[in-house]
């Protein structure tokens, strides 16, 4: 028996639960990241491993390429759409954490899309979205409103908004979810003081609720931001791309796998890592910037 003294015992200890994560860590995220930093100064077609070092010729491809970053008016919709989807769940998790009768089924049938795979998803929104016999224009003529059928994913007008809604409808319910969380632990001694003192139910809500769940409408911010610049599979899976719908994680993809073009596409995936952190600076320094 080894006599080992508290001291020694105690980081025999540490090290022995950090060896693992830390393993982890470095095998799955600090490698691949490492690893697509150096693929990005490379022409590697990822086939075998012949490669060439050639700097940064492929970032210069890329920001002299004005289609590459074209696709990105296509990240906007997603992103004016997740602003519209967390203002929907901050009013449905308000709602539902009151008291009304059956919230709970309102709260599983709200989060239930979220709960249902991406690919299940757009093929039930391909017969919602369908010209001829799809349900949306169904309802729209059962409705005598012939008129406001439309070809929901054939017209580049309105293609993007469809696919946006998807979006939408599918992770209201886990913004909502968190929201519910937060507002529950919110002491309802606040507002019962607020009311005594006379504070209309908007009142209550700008005062209390919103200051008490800031860091939380920071985090929703950041998911919809990221989410909105990482848009993939629906857009993907419903049209790979088409009648204008391509995403800049989808013209990666392609860059990669369709035209075998590695060493580009790895330029690309940094350019919207390095994006993605900007946009989050940003958003700290403007709209949260008083927040520590």
């Amino acid at each position: 028996m080894f006599n080992f003294s508290y001291k020694t015992q105690r980081y025999l200890i540490l090290f022995g639960f950090l060896t693992i994560p830390v393993l982890l860590s470095l095998t799955f995220s600090y490698y691949p990241a490492v690893s697509l930093l150096y693929y990005s100064l490379t022409d590697w077609t990822g086939l075998g491993w012949d490669m060439n070092f050639i700097g940064f010729d492929n970032y210069k491809e890329i920001f002299t390429k004005p289609e590459v970053f074209a696709s990105l008016k296509n990240n906007l919709y997603y992103f004016v759409g997740g602003l519209v989807q967390v203002g929907f769940a901050l009013y449905f998790a308000v709602i539902l954490t009151g008291r009304l009768r059956g919230r709970n089924g309102f709260r599983v049938a709200l989060f239930l899309p979220y709960v249902l795979h991406s690919v299940a998803t757009v093929i039930m929104f391909k017969n919602v979205y369908h010209m001829e016999y799809g349900s949306l224009n169904a309802l729209l003529g059962a409705l005598g409103l012939e008129s406001w059928q439309q070809s929901w994913l054939g017209d580049k007008r309105l293609v993007n908004f469809s696919l946006a809604f998807i979006s939408m409808w599918k992770y209201m319910g886990l913004n909502m979810v968190i929201f519910i969380g937060a507002l529950q632990s919110i002491p309802n001694d606040l507002y019962e003081a607020a009311s005594i003192d006379g504070a209309s139910g908007w009142q209550r809500f700008r005062y209390i609720t919103l200051p008490s769940i800031r860091s939380v409408l920071e985090l929703m911010l950041i998911l919809t931001l990221t989410g909105a610049l990482e848009a993939f599979d629906i857009p993907y899976v419903m049209l790979l791309g088409a009648n204008d719908t391509s995403t800049f994680v989808i013209k990666t993809v392609d860059t990669a796998f369709k035209y075998q073009n590695f060493g580009l596409a790895s330029a690309m995936a940094v350019v919207l890592l390095v994006i993605v952190l900007l946009f989050i600076v940003i958003q700290r320094k403007l709209l949260f910037r008083g927040e520590k």
